[in-house]
């Protein structure tokens, strides 16, 4: 495996999905398919075309079922572990939680388990950690950005040139958060182990000391958030 692609992958499926019911009563919500594949095994698909191959998923509501329907990775060539998390704890609790696990030397990919990306651009994200590397100031993340969705149209953060930050000025582009990054480890440091935790606070500070980075992404880009949005999308992509 090349340095460049030298990362591993945390899947965030640990959410109850409770606007997905009653769809999500027995089955987890990344387990929802879209022409017969889950959203878990698109995401699997394209990390194993980007040659990333340590992958970590957290789970709480019905995750054995993840467990059963994805082993341990052999088949798409991949090497999955599991995070279970008896309550589920945000996504930055849930990140501390399982980084014992992810091991990272410093940064690591982190992709929502519930968005629905067909031609998610691993390899173009992976370029970002070069530069990373390379910076003596130690960016804290690098966000995917995309344009804001009809249900999000007032978007999360601005991006500037590949700066990402929570205010902007006028000429700066207020975008939606893909759910999709990398993170430096030690963006998680001092939260406690084992407590729920929200990811949004810890973005905002390293924003502050200016150490998010970001890209807009122009590529399909879905948040899976309805029974309706999931209909949609077989059909679009039938």
């Amino acid at each position: 495996m090349s340095q460049l692609n030298s990362i591993p992958c945390f899947l965030l499926a640990a959410g109850r999905g409770e606007r997905m019911r009653p769809l999500t009563d027995d089955l987890p919500k990344p387990l929802l398919s879209i022409q017969s594949k889950s959203l878990l095994e698109w995401h699997l698909e394209a990390l194993a075309r980007a040659k990333i191959q340590d992958v970590v998923i957290n789970h709480a509501w019905l995750g054995e079922k993840i467990e059963v329907a994805l082993g341990n990775g052999q088949q798409f060539g991949l090497h999955i572990q599991y995070s279970p998390e008896g309550r589920a704890l945000e996504t930055a609790g849930g990140i501390c939680k399982a980084l014992p696990i992810i091991a990272p030397k410093d940064y690591f990919l982190v992709i929502n388990g519930d968005v629905f990306s067909p031609n998610l651009p691993i390899t173009q994200l992976l370029e970002a950690v070069s530069k990373m590397r390379m910076d003596e100031s130690m960016p804290l993340a690098h966000l995917l950005m995309v344009p804001n969705p009809v249900q999000h149209p007032e978007g999360d953060f601005y991006l500037q040139g590949t700066s990402v930050s929570n205010t902007g000025p006028s000429s700066a582009e207020k975008l939606t958060f893909s759910g999709i990054g990398i993170y430096h480890k030690d963006l998680f440091k001092g939260l406690e182990f084992g407590a729920p935790a929200k990811l949004a606070p810890l973005l905002r500070t390293a924003m502050e000391q200016n150490k998010v980075s970001g890209e807009k992404y122009l590529g399909p880009w879905h948040d899976v958030g309805t029974p309706q949005r999931l209909q949609e999308l077989n059909a679009a992509y039938e």
